[in-house]
């Protein structure tokens, strides 16, 4: 297949998709990957630094650190490190038990070996959870919100859009110009005002869904009209024409016949719309009105940046939860603009 030999051989593109292998793969076995509960706090540890990994005869070792007094002055505390207790660290460790899950003594990809300190790869947060579980576990919101809403969303724009342009005539009228109303509402103001509407009381389960059909009923609109153009053009082609004399129900004819030739616009534009899914969410958490505490996502992390104290004081709360935003956008673009260069006609017809 040139496609896939053009998309292979682009390293933009490799580079975007192993990016996002690599995610996929941390967060859907983030239980493995993480160390500890990201909802169980550190007896006294709130706001911890990174754990400082030491050396001693060749393997790494920590030291069990505790909080002593605050400067009231400059904000900072003081750490008490017991030096002359190094606790090792290993590969598949026994980590504290999911207490969500209910599993007992489950085992992680790395940890401490023994119960006497933590390994805190990124600090801890305000309640002493551990910060690096918690991303871990908050991507899978904020990765799977774009799949889940690309799933909605697109199926409907190709098909409002398919029948529109196989119809024409009033139906298309109607259909575009509902079409037009959408696409000139702001989305993330309407995200924000439906959002704020929001019983309190629901769960984050209930208001990923919310957010996920918010969000998909105003993205649909634009991939609608470019299949309606595309349609436009295939509908008097042959193919459709026989299927028409053969008596081929026009519904089929739609879904059958015309839409797939559509398919490779689609691939590439659904690639595109993710990282929209992922910053939506992102927004909405960011200013509260998304995924709530203690439920991580990506965003309600990096609401953390509204605390000035944090942001100056333990700025790695903040910048890892933004820079793996930016890392996951630029890799869907670069993926997306891969697939757009490798799927165009023009180029194929060049390869050969």
């Amino acid at each position: 297949m040139d496609w896939w030999r053009k998309l292979k051989n682009n390293p933009l593109a490799r580079l975007g998709a192993i990016i996002l292998i690599t995610f996929y793969i941390l967060v859907i076995g983030a239980n493995f990957f993480a160390p500890y509960d990201p909802y169980s706090s550190q007896l006294d540890g709130s706001l911890m630094p990174p754990t400082a990994i030491h050396w001693q005869n060749g393997k790494p070792v920590i030291y069990p650190t505790s909080q002593g007094a605050t400067d009231l002055e400059t904000g900072d505390r003081q750490l008490i490190i017991d030096a002359d207790n190094p606790q090792p660290l290993g590969l598949f460790v026994k980590g504290d038990p999911y207490r969500f899950l209910g599993i007992p003594g489950d085992r992680h990809l790395f940890g401490v070996v023994g119960n006497d300190a933590r390994f805190n790869l990124l600090g801890t947060d305000e309640q002493g959870r551990d910060h690096f579980s918690r991303l871990v576990h908050g991507g899978r919101i904020s990765l799977f919100i774009g799949l889940v809403g690309i799933t909605i969303s697109f199926p409907l724009g190709m098909l409002i859009g398919g029948i529109s342009g196989y119809f024409g005539g009033w139906v298309d009228s109607v259909l575009m110009r509902f079409v037009e109303v959408l696409m000139t509402i702001p989305g993330i103001y309407l995200l924000v005002s439906l959002a704020a509407v929001l019983p309190a009381n629901i769960t984050s389960a209930q208001r990923f869904l919310l957010i996920v059909m918010i969000t998909s009923f105003i993205s649909w609109s634009g991939l609608a009209r470019v299949i309606r153009g595309q349609v436009l053009s295939i509908k008097n082609q042959e193919f459709v024409q026989a299927a028409q004399a053969t008596g081929g129900r026009s519904l089929y004819i739609i879904t059958q016949h015309i839409l797939p030739q559509t398919s490779t616009y689609a691939v590439i534009s659904a690639t595109l719309a993710i990282p929209g899914f992922i910053i939506a969410e992102s927004v909405l958490s960011l200013i509260g009105l998304g995924i709530q505490q203690p439920d991580p996502s990506w965003g309600n992390l990096l609401s953390l940046g509204t605390n000035a104290s944090i942001l100056v004081l333990q700025p790695w709360l903040v910048w890892s939860p933004a820079i793996l935003i930016i890392i996951t956008v630029l890799a869907f673009n670069l993926l997306g603009d891969g697939l757009r260069d490798a799927l165009d006609p023009k180029n194929l017809g060049r390869s050969r």
